[in-house]
C-alpha cells in the first residue's frame, strides 16, 4: 500500500475536494498524484468507501458501490456519481444534492446541466 494511502497517513495530494448532501460530506479521492486510474468516494470519520469508479485512463469505465451503498436509489447514485466526477475533474461541485422540485417543478437533477458518463457496474 502506497505511503500516502496507510491508515493514519494523510492523503497529501490525493484529495480532490469535496461534496456534500444533506446527510453527509463525501470526500475523492484519487487513486495517485500522477495520472490516476481510478478514484474513490469516501465518507465518515472512518472513511466509508461510497463508491470507485476505475478505468478513467483506459475510457473502460466501472463503478463499484460499497456494501452499504448499494441499495441506495438510482437517482442517488447518479448525483453521487456526477458529483465525484465534478469534484475529480474541477475540485469543486457546483450542483446542488438531490432535493424535491425546485421552482420550475424540476428535481435538481433534470435541472442541472448534464454531461453523460456511463460506468459498467
Amino acid at each position: 500500500m502506497p505511503e500516502a494511502t496507510q491508515p493514519g497517513k494523510p492523503d497529501t495530494g490525493l484529495i480532490r475536494g469535496v461534496f456534500r448532501d444533506d446527510l453527509r460530506q463525501y470526500k475523492v479521492r484519487a487513486s495517485s498524484p500522477d495520472a490516476p486510474d481510478s478514484f474513490q468516494v469516501i465518507t465518515g470519520e472512518r472513511e466509508d468507501i461510497v463508491l470507485i469508479i476505475s478505468g478513467l485512463n483506459s475510457g473502460d469505465l466501472k463503478a463499484t458501490w460499497g456494501p452499504f451503498w448499494r441499495s441506495h436509489k438510482p437517482n442517488w447514485k447518479i448525483w453521487v456519481e456526477e458529483s465525484a466526477f465534478r469534484v475529480f475533474y474541477n475540485g469543486s461541485n457546483r450542483v446542488p444534492g438531490p432535493a424535491g422540485p425546485n421552482a420550475m417543478g424540476q428535481t435538481q437533477l433534470e435541472s442541472a446541466s448534464v454531461s453523460w458518463r456511463f460506468c459498467d457496474g
